[in-house]
């Protein structure tokens, strides 16, 4: 070997990407031709799209040596590349098995229940049931207000005559001692008379002691007083009088502790009674008076333009203002 000579193999022939080299081409450099020029090499360059799913095809003639491949224009498809989902036998080409499977959304439903999302329907419903539930609520709570609004109302009415004012009676039967407070009561026969009063029992339905009754009250002047004694404090009485009223309502003066009550006591004929039917026209009627404690003087009376003609039964107190005895 000279100094000019280095044999006959070069490092360009043991370099086996010498082909690769202008160098190495021009001293003969080849590429090999099969595994690179190493034992037992797998030779597995392909051309860009001759890969084949599910069918053998030819791959697409390469380019030679030293040239680039041709280019597809742009905007358009290399013609030697396809995505494989494009190709015959591929996922989701003309002869694969369906339609190329992407994964599926995050929270999505699905048929098979993985990656199911939030049930809508439920939701749905649960927010319905929430909101009739709030509306019954409402209703409820308005309806009870109403009902105690109502209740506190007739509590609070308070038709209440005043010392200057007759209370309006109310139409009902005869009266029943039974049912009267422990308060004072009297009959007929121990009212003190005055003017043309006089006591009488030949009309059915007094319950005074006897079935007398205070008649002649329809002259002027006439009077029954009741001193009630045992009054058990100051404050608001109802005054209930028992009597008898036929044909045309009747009205008398109420005095209490020596001073007129106001409105006349009103003698309705609430029984409906026929004129002169003095048996079927009992019934009773009310005043709400202040009194004193201890004793008290009251007088009912017949004055210039009174309605006198009544028959007298009984007189009682309860306390408070009430409309029943």
């Amino acid at each position: 070997m000279t100094p000019g000579n280095n044999g006959a193999s070069t490092p360009e022939d043991d370099d086996p990407f010498g082909y690769l080299y202008a160098d190495g081409q021009a001293n003969g450099a080849q590429p090999p031709s099969g595994g690179y020029g190493y034992p037992n090499s797998v030779n597995r360059v392909r051309a860009v799209g001759s890969r084949q799913y599910g069918h053998q095809s030819q791959a697409a003639p390469a380019a030679p040596y030293g040239q680039p491949q041709q280019q597809a224009p742009y905007g358009r498809p290399n013609p030697h590349y396809a995505a494989p989902e494009t190709l015959p036998g591929g996922p989701g080409g003309p002869h694969g098995h369906g339609a190329a499977q992407r994964p599926a959304p995050h929270g999505a439903g699905g048929g098979n229940g993985r990656g199911r999302g939030p049930n809508t329907k439920g939701l749905l419903i649960g927010a319905v049931a929430v909101v009739a539930a709030v509306v019954i609520g409402i209703g409820v709570a308005m309806t009870t207000s109403d009902s105690d609004d109502d209740k506190g109302g007739q509590a609070g009415q308070s038709p209440a005559p005043t010392q200057s004012q007759s209370a309006e009676p109310t139409p009902s039967g005869s009266g029943s001692a039974g049912s009267r407070a422990e308060l004072p009561t009297i009959d007929a026969k121990a009212l003190r008379l005055g003017g043309s009063a006089t006591l009488a029992s030949d009309v059915t339905g007094a319950q005074s002691d006897g079935g007398i009754y205070v008649a002649n009250l329809n002259q002027p002047g006439a009077s029954v007083t009741w001193t009630v004694n045992g009054v058990p404090e100051d404050g608001a009485y109802t005054l209930f009088a028992r009597y008898s009223a036929a044909g045309e309502d009747q009205s008398m003066t109420l005095t209490v502790n020596g001073k007129e009550f106001g409105n006349k006591l009103n003698l309705g004929n609430f029984a409906r009674a026929q004129d002169g039917d003095f048996a079927k026209g009992w019934t009773e009627t009310y005043a709400w008076p202040t009194l004193n404690k201890g004793t008290n003087t009251i007088t009912l009376s017949c004055q210039d333009g009174d309605k006198c003609n009544v028959l007298l039964d009984q007189f009682w107190l309860k306390e408070g203002q009430v409309k029943r005895s």
